[in-house]
């Protein structure tokens, strides 16, 4: 599944920030760059901000219902300034900005993460947003592979299922 910069990193930025254990500024700031996000430096109070808006961006991951889907996306549309534009900044093509750029890192983190989100749940029916099926993993991600078959966040955690469900049948011989 290709989704355009935004859907991607705005999709793989909201996952990312789902599975933050540590919200520290200095633990965040990583995950922003790496998502793309310009001007990532955090204050303390910034980072909670963020911490609660991972928490609410959680039950989007897994959920099956594709009407409860669109009911928690359009609620994280609602408490944002996200205002999709088109810019061709820095030489780079034309794209959808989701975000004033003068924002701060926290406005443009939501509304970068709810627009990410949308596009990904429009473009796929919400099927790409995923949760481990290990039993015990909490893991979220976005499914970009090409058949849209993820069950799993990591080649550990399938391999672990494989593994258990392996030895199941060999003890029920």
């Amino acid at each position: 599944m290709h989704f355009n910069a935004y859907g991607g990193n705005g999709a793989a930025l909201a996952a990312d920030l789902v599975n933050a254990t540590d919200f520290s500024p200095a633990a965040l700031e990583p995950i922003l760059t790496a998502n793309a996000m310009l001007r990532p430096e955090l204050t303390p109070e910034q980072a909670e901000r963020l911490k609660e808006w991972a928490r609410e961006l959680e039950p989007l991951f897994g959920e099956h219902d594709q009407d409860v889907q669109i009911k928690l996306i359009n609620d994280l549309l609602d408490v944002t300034a996200s205002k999709p534009y088109v810019s061709a900044h820095d030489g780079r093509e034309p794209h959808l900005h989701f975000f004033s750029v003068d924002a701060d890192i926290v406005s443009r983190a939501r509304d970068t993460t709810a627009g990410g989100l949308a596009m990904a749940i429009c473009f796929s029916g919400g099927r790409r947003l995923g949760r481990c099926d290990r039993e015990g993993c909490r893991t979220v991600y976005v499914d970009t592979s090409r058949n849209g078959r993820r069950r799993f966040c990591s080649l550990a955690c399938a391999n672990r299922v494989n593994v258990a469900a392996h030895r199941a049948r060999g003890v029920a011989r």
